[in-house]
């Protein structure tokens, strides 16, 4: 025991001795920040954001994708076995198997505009997205209008009609999170480099000292007060 406490001493004097960070809880927070910490914590931001953005994108892609394939699935069986499937066996009565399988090749495509919409980097991403969105907006018309005929309402077949526009509506809300991350970091930056200015503009007028602790602070309160949307895409562990 005797060892021990000496050993636990001697790690105490030798934290004691080293220099404190911005992770340190006894360190003042309020501290200003130079113009190198900022940019650096603002591009630890940029690269969270980047890794998380291309894991959450390709995760519900995948799931999409995983989706459409079992869609693919039913068509086949569809076309070979007719009837086979109990899900496509309720309508046997209320619609013909053409239209079975029109059905299910239109959510196999709203659900691959939602992947597409959700892994390409240009612009206009989100009008696929939106694309697929609208496109599944006719499936529950058609599939509900057949579902409130039957005999008895099928609740077990109710992702026939709302299954690719939930995932359109999920693919939406992602992709909105995503892009207002991206906005606040940008504003941030923005920010940063407008007090920047500001503090070149004072330099001459002997305010430059004052001003740059303002704006580290500023800078700071704002990093802290962490107003990013989706706080997964922006925390930096």
């Amino acid at each position: 025991m005797k060892k021990l406490t000496r050993k636990w001493r001697k790690s105490q004097e030798h934290d004691d001795l080293s220099l404190p960070t911005r992770d340190d809880s006894t360190l003042d927070d309020n501290r200003p920040m130079d113009t190198q910490e900022q940019e650096e914590m603002v591009r630890s931001f940029e690269r969270s954001l980047a890794q998380q953005s291309r894991l959450w994108r390709s995760v519900f892609a995948a799931l999409l994708l995983c989706f459409a394939g079992f869609l693919l699935y039913s068509i086949f069986q569809q076309v070979s076995s007719p009837w086979e499937l109990r899900y496509h066996a309720y309508f046997m009565e209320e619609m013909s198997s053409w239209m079975i399988i029109s059905a299910d090749w239109v959510a196999v495509v709203a659900c691959s505009l939602a992947i597409m919409g959700l892994l390409h980097e240009s612009v206009d991403h989100r009008q696929w997205i939106w694309y697929s969105f609208s496109i599944g907006l006719v499936l529950p018309v058609f599939w509900l209008y057949y579902m409130l005929r039957m005999p008895r309402f099928r609740w077990d077949v109710i992702w026939l009609p709302f299954g690719p526009l939930s995932g359109a509506g999920i693919c939406l809300y992602v992709d909105h999170l995503l892009s207002s991350s991206s906005e606040e970091i940008r504003r941030l930056r923005g920010h940063m480099r407008t007090c920047g200015v500001e503090f070149v503009l004072d330099y001459g007028k002997g305010k430059s000292a004052n001003k740059e602790n303002e704006m580290r602070k500023e800078l700071l309160g704002c990093l802290k007060a962490r107003r990013l949307p989706l706080q997964m895409v922006c925390s930096t562990r």
